[in-house]
């Protein structure tokens, strides 16, 4: 792990604040989760950074629940042990949390499917959504920036889209602009070039001097060179971009928080191949607010913008102020969080029943003589 901070640190640089302390154990330090191992973190405190395993506690609750694991992000109590070593004894409560479904396989109860969560990154303040210009044979991918963006506005950051690689595409760029800001309304956008320094300030502008941005995407997307051009200096291995396609080649194999020297905090992550919705309750909904505003006009209030007669979504499919993509990309990320919740409600259940045969087992047997 690069050196990232130096002895006296000002946690509050960090993203620390004093309603954090009320959750802190006695006798632990605060400290941020700045990359994570098997078992083990890296992590920032005031005197410096530490190698800290996670203590027992953590490590059940972890089992229990995988979102339970900490997290690059997470705020943490750390302990230093008699013989010299580091503890993470908790993790303190999450403000923000940007969680993926779909990335274990639960079979508890009966029930298997992917039903878990993973959390990305913790206490994030901005969700940088990066997507490439150019990708593959092709331009931005519309449907992997919603999807994105669903579980950015779901993590309770404020997302913001970056297309990245901007100097790849030419004359095309003010298209394909429009297109990408179409597909995510009310949502800032920038072009960024980290080449060329395009759009590198502007993002700098997201952070403050304390607030802590994650950027997200594809692989090759252009995430750590980003990183490097805010940082200033390389702090993140890149590689060289094909020149066909423009594609890199992919680099960054773990999520690493980085202060910057200018101020904020930025957390690198791997390119992400499935990206499965977890326990959505308006992200979809904020994403597609263009077709939730022409739903209003629908004749049905439960209307499903299938067949129903006097259907505005529909009848703005028609008319073509409605690409027939977004309703689409709509359709397939109701249909999967739709889905996921039931599978969420079903292993509830199944934990529920599990619980209950455990206690009425106990109380049987303290009835026996």
């Amino acid at each position: 792990m690069p050196e990232l901070t130096t002895p006296g640190h000002d946690l509050v640089s960090l993203g620390w604040d004093e309603s954090l302390a009320a959750d802190l154990p006695g006798g632990a330090v605060p400290a941020r989760v700045a990359r994570v191992d098997r078992g083990a973190a890296d992590v920032i405190a005031a005197d410096g950074h530490h190698h800290a395993q996670y203590a027992a506690p953590l490590r059940r609750a972890a089992a229990a629940d995988p979102v339970a694991l900490p997290c690059v992000g997470d705020w943490a109590a750390l302990t230093r042990l008699p013989e010299g070593r580091y503890e993470l004894e908790a993790i303190l409560p999450r403000k923000t949390a940007f969680v993926r479904g779909g990335v274990g396989r639960v079979s508890r109860g009966g029930l298997s499917g992917d039903s878990q969560g993973q959390v990305l990154a913790a206490n994030v303040d901005v969700v940088f959504v990066a997507e490439p210009a150019m990708h593959a044979d092709d331009f931005a991918d519309l449907g992997r920036v919603e999807r994105l963006l669903a579980l950015a506005w779901e993590s309770g950051a404020r997302p913001v889209v970056l297309i990245t690689k901007s100097d790849l595409v030419g004359e095309h760029l003010a298209g394909l602009l429009d297109d990408v800001a179409a597909a995510a309304p009310g949502v800032d956008l920038h072009a960024v070039s980290s080449i060329t320094g395009e759009g590198v300030e502007v993002v700098r502008s997201h952070l403050g001097d304390s607030r802590t941005a994650v950027i997200l995407g594809a692989s090759g997307a252009g995430k750590s060179t980003l990183v490097n051009a805010l940082a200033g200096e390389q702090v993140m291995e890149t590689q060289q971009v094909r020149a066909g396609d423009g594609r890199g080649r992919h680099t960054t194999v773990h999520r690493e928080l980085i202060p910057l020297a200018g101020g904020g905090l930025v957390i690198d992550t791997p390119g992400i191949r499935r990206v499965g919705l977890y326990e959505m309750s308006q992200g979809v909904d904020m994403v597609f607010s263009d077709i939730d505003e022409l739903a209003t006009g629908c004749r049905f209030a439960d209307c499903s913008h299938e067949t129903e007669p006097d259907c505005a979504v529909l009848a703005a499919l028609e008319s073509g102020e409605l690409p027939e993509r977004r309703l689409e990309s709509w359709r397939k990320l109701q249909r999967e969080a739709a889905w996921m919740a039931r599978r969420t409600d079903a292993r509830l259940r199944s934990e529920q029943t599990r619980e209950w045969k455990i206690i009425h087992k106990s109380m049987r047997g303290k009835g026996r003589p």
